[in-house]
């Protein structure tokens, strides 16, 4: 098992700059270990004038400097620096960023709106798992309003709004108390702009939808709802019934009966008329709000990047050599040589994109590769029970370079390849390994059983695997040549050894034409 990284990510948004620091023991296994919110309103100046202020650069370089304390402090070795909306539309961006490396030695990336959604959207899917898809994610910033429509976890639709809180506020300069001509403003706003970017909402339903960002936290303890998938919720019924009592208080009065901060308690009135205009927009009851965004998104990614192979796969010759050895050893025994090359593709992808999860030796790779291509070559003897005959095949047959403990490990996958045998102590090329080399041939039996599965319909139908990360499971979307239903099916009933070995759900979905 590889050593602990300790991993964090900031974002500098428009209302504040915010850091998490976290210790990742695999792409799936990510311990939190500190999070600061540092008050920086870089939207404040941006969205009227476009530029920083050189009071603004030194406030910035004094977040930042706190920040990489708190990085050496914590032993972080990767990290992600990232700033959205109002640094973008900020015409000295360049300086700023180059000012914060050269006062902090934080490289600090202005990413695009797009990434930025693609960020909050990852951090969503794996927070609330692959059974309770999102339809629609909404993450209200103090710079824009960013919505994602998706269906089956792909996006669909997407549209940016400038009508952030922090944007929205100093345009229309409204410091504290929401009078009614300047909500209605914000109303027109949000929905002049929704029906412009937005023209065909999705009705959303009792679909799920979700809210990001510290406004969204903020106002599901005004107007909690029930909770949805163990997640709270705004109830916007009821965010509505209490709108008034919110619009008409000031400042400081928001900050005592809420318990909210000031940069918190002047911009929740003009999200709560967003959330609220939104609502009725898309048919929205209510909001979940899974409490992650931009940071944890790259958190996952770090991890996942920490835990992967950068190094290409290269085979000595012993290696290339048992391969050609299997092929001719199948070739011999007229095995259905399109359908096991395909499952040693499916096999390697698989093996290739769970390194983060597996932790298997690279050298086990060309293990895998070769009981992939000989898991079938026990239907020569009978099609029954095929895969005990393949079993005895692969320890007894001629294929020079396959011995002592790799033999028995390729042979173990041809009899695990399928649903019909379980790793036992009293089958003959289980049984000759030890302790470690068991667990080594499970782990790979399990792949090599999902990889079978995939080509189930001996079609070839599944031609690329992109494998994703979520909370408690591994979601793996298929392109394919046409219908691949029923491969999938059988991958799923398939799926058995690998969630019990890598203690994870796995999920299988089909990509979109």
């Amino acid at each position: 098992m590889p050593n602990p990284v300790h991993i964090a990510a900031i974002d500098a948004g428009s209302n504040a700059v915010r850091l998490s620091v976290a210790r990742a023991y695999s792409a799936m296994d990510i311990e939190p270990l500190h999070n600061e919110r540092y008050s920086l309103r870089l939207g404040e100046g941006v969205f009227v004038r476009h530029r920083f202020s050189e009071e603004m650069f030194r406030k910035a370089g004094k977040a930042f400097e706190h920040f990489k304390e708190i990085l050496e402090e914590f032993g972080v070795t990767r990290y992600r620096a990232v700033a959205t909306s109002a640094t973008r539309e900020a015409r000295n961006r360049e300086a700023f960023v180059r000012r914060i490396k050269q006062q902090s030695g934080i490289a600090l990336e202005i990413i695009s709106a797009k990434e930025e959604s693609r960020l909050g959207r990852e951090a969503v899917i794996a927070a609330l798992g692959p059974e309770s898809p999102p339809r629609v994610i909404v993450d209200l910033g103090g710079g824009s309003l960013e919505i994602s429509v998706l269906r089956d976890h792909h996006v669909v639709q997407g549209a940016q709004l400038a009508v952030g809180t922090v944007r929205l506020m100093s345009t229309l300069e409204i410091p504290g108390v929401v009078r009614p001509p300047q909500a209605e403003e914000v109303r027109k706003y949000v929905r002049a702009l929704l029906e412009s970017k937005l023209p065909a909402p999705p009705n959303v339903g009792d679909g799920v939808a979700v809210a990001l960002g510290g406004n969204a936290e903020t106002l599901a303890n005004v107007a909690p709802g029930p909770r949805r998938n163990g997640l709270p919720t705004i109830e916007l019924s009821l965010l509505r019934e209490r709108l008034p009592d919110l619009l008409k208080r000031d400042v400081r009065e928001r900050m005592k009966v809420y318990g909210v901060r000031r940069d918190r308690a002047d911009v929740m009135g003009i999200a709560a008329i967003t959330f609220i205009t939104l609502g009725r927009y898309l048919n929205a009851r209510c909001l979940v709000i899974p409490s992650v965004g931009i940071r944890e998104g790259l958190l996952q990614e770090i991890a996942r990047e920490a835990f992967s192979r950068k190094e290409p796969h290269r085979y000595n010759s012993a290696a290339r050599q048992l391969l050609v050895a299997s092929r001719s050893f199948g070739r011999r025994l007229e095995y259905d040589q399109t359908h096991a090359e395909h499952v040693r593709e499916m096999a390697v992808m698989l093996f290739d994109q769970l390194q983060p999860v597996h932790h298997l030796p690279a050298q086990s790779r060309v293990l895998l590769e070769a009981g992939a291509l000989l898991h079938d070559v026990g239907h020569r003897i009978s099609h029954r029970g095929h895969h005990k005959h393949g079993e005895y095949l692969a320890l007894n047959g001629d294929m020079p370079g396959l011995e002592g403990r790799d033999r028995n490990i390729v042979a173990a996958l041809v009899r695990y390849h399928n649903r019909k045998s379980v790793p036992a102590s009293h089958h003959p090329a289980y049984a000759a390994l030890n302790n470690t080399d068991k667990r080594i041939a499970r782990r790979l039996a399990a792949i090599v059983r999902v990889a079978e599965a995939l080509d189930h319909s001996h079609r070839q139908r599944v031609t690329n695997l992109h494998t994703s990360f979520q909370r408690g499971a591994v979601a793996l979307q298929v392109d394919a040549r046409g219908d691949a239903a029923e491969d999938l099916r059988d991958a799923t009933r398939s799926a058995e050894l690998f969630e019990k070995e890598f203690h994870v759900k796995l999920y299988f979905r089909q990509s979109m034409a």
